[in-house]
């Protein structure tokens, strides 16, 4: 007795067409009071989850998978330099787990008074996002 089936009749079904969910979702204010105002699409719905993405901490929340989020946190009071190439890994890491970006690139970096600021530009299916920041702004050591 087989424990794998034998038969030629268990074939994918050639006729069925795998489509990809919209980006629709709904509009959040994130400048002051997180308001949902309406829904969005496309290239703002794409700016919207970068933003989400890259300020969640991973494995802070339960709700959300294991592969969302950030880790940020252990960054603080390391050196800017290793800050500087762990941010750019980790920002990298964290937003490719998206399938709908396609590249992330450009990073720039400043310090000041104990904060990393991290500019980049995300290369997404819907078009680029650029000028997207990212600040660790606990000290970090010079």
């Amino acid at each position: 007795m087989a424990l794998t089936p034998t038969s030629s009749n268990n074939q994918i079904d050639s006729s069925l067409v795998v489509t990809k969910q919209t980006s629709n979702t709904f509009r959040v204010r994130y400048e002051d009071d997180y308001k949902l105002i309406g829904m969005c699409d496309d290239i703002e719905a794409m700016e919207q989850a970068i933003f989400k993405i890259i300020n969640t901490e991973r494995y802070k929340y339960l709700i959300y998978d294991w592969n969302y989020g950030i880790e940020l946190s252990d960054l603080i009071g390391e050196p800017i330099p290793y800050v500087y190439a762990e941010i750019e890994r980790r920002i990298k890491e964290a937003l490719l787990a998206d399938d709908r970006i396609k590249e992330v690139k450009d990073f720039r970096f400043s310090n000041e008074g104990g904060s990393v600021l991290c500019l980049f530009t995300a290369i997404t299916i819907y078009g680029d996002i650029n000028n997207i920041s990212k600040e660790v702004t606990a000290y970090v050591r010079k």
